[in-house]
């Protein structure tokens, strides 16, 4: 069965995109992405998503704010029991990048989001909404490099879901969405090195028919960090291999060039923030919420 989120998106116009510090391994200040170049990626990728049946709301970037254009850790977009749209916003590992959502908390006020945090100030825990995804009947959520581990026991209690936790020790795949990517409801992307063994097999236990890339594919190409609407997945590259396994499942693989975001650490996924995942119908109400991490 097709996922039955990730037609609604929020992402941020790369008005103001650069390489201002170093905060992974991918950023290079003496390596500046072109501003014209990034424009026109950034425009393509909204103009596929659009074409391909999805929507994109745009938020101005803040010109403090090199890193905002990746949109998908701005805050993690659900809709409640009762319709009501709400978003749980990040609270950034790095303070370099805190200060993007005292933008995007009101931009999302402003258009009937309620909100609300995890960790801010420095009270509760980090949490990056790049490390969380709708996946079975949970929210599974990577933590370490980023989010930390009692962020899952907020969001779970928070929100009355059942949360899979996944231990990240990869230095270069530091965000979950650079190593899972669900396809459907029982296949997806996943990269087993950025884990620890104990996850790694908590993860493709729980995908019954998974696509695994090994660590060159994951870090070289960013083929898992891609969406996927109905049918079609929106790739920054992919691999011959992985390409003739999603035509055999019936996918359409769209390739979009988006190879100067690549210098700040992001690609697709990155670049935008799906925020019609259903609480009730993709993920499972759990009174008083649950939190499921790997045996070791």
């Amino acid at each position: 069965m097709e996922l039955s989120w990730g037609r609604r998106y929020v992402a941020v116009e790369p008005t103001h995109f650069r390489v201002e510090y170093v905060i992974n391994p991918f950023m290079d200040p003496d390596d500046q992405p072109d501003p014209a170049l990034a424009m026109a990626q950034w425009r393509e990728l909204v103009a596929t998503i659009e074409r391909h049946g999805g929507t994109v709301e745009a938020l101005p970037q803040r010109e403090d704010a090199p890193d905002m254009v990746y949109a998908m850790n701005l805050g993690l977009g659900l809709v409640r029991e009762d319709g009501q749209s709400h978003v749980v916003m990040s609270h950034m590992r790095y303070a370099e990048r805190r200060m993007e959502t005292s933008s995007a908390q009101p931009w999302f006020a402003e258009r009937g989001f309620t909100t609300s945090y995890v960790g801010r100030d420095g009270v509760g825990a980090h949490l990056e909404a790049g490390d969380a995804f709708a996946f079975g009947d949970a929210l599974v959520v990577g933590y370490g490099p980023r989010t930390e581990e009692l962020a899952l026991k907020h969001l779970a209690t928070e929100l009355g879901i059942r949360v899979r936790g996944l231990r990240i020790t990869h230095p270069g795949m530091y965000h979950l969405d650079l190593a899972f990517c669900p396809l459907d409801d029982r296949r997806a992307l996943v990269c087993p090195a950025a884990l620890d063994e104990a996850s790694a097999a908590a993860l493709l236990e729980l995908v019954p028919e998974p696509i695994v890339l090994t660590e060159e594919e994951a870090l070289t190409t960013f083929c898992a960090n891609s969406i996927v609407l109905g049918s079609t997945v929106i790739m920054p590259a992919c691999p011959d291999r992985v390409r003739a396994q999603l035509e055999e499942w019936g996918f359409t693989v769209v390739v979009v060039d988006v190879s100067e975001f690549h210098k700040g650490g992001g690609s697709i996924r990155c670049l935008t923030n799906p925020v019609d995942v259903e609480i009730g119908r993709d993920l499972a109400v759990v009174p008083g919420g649950e939190v499921v991490l790997p045996q070791v």
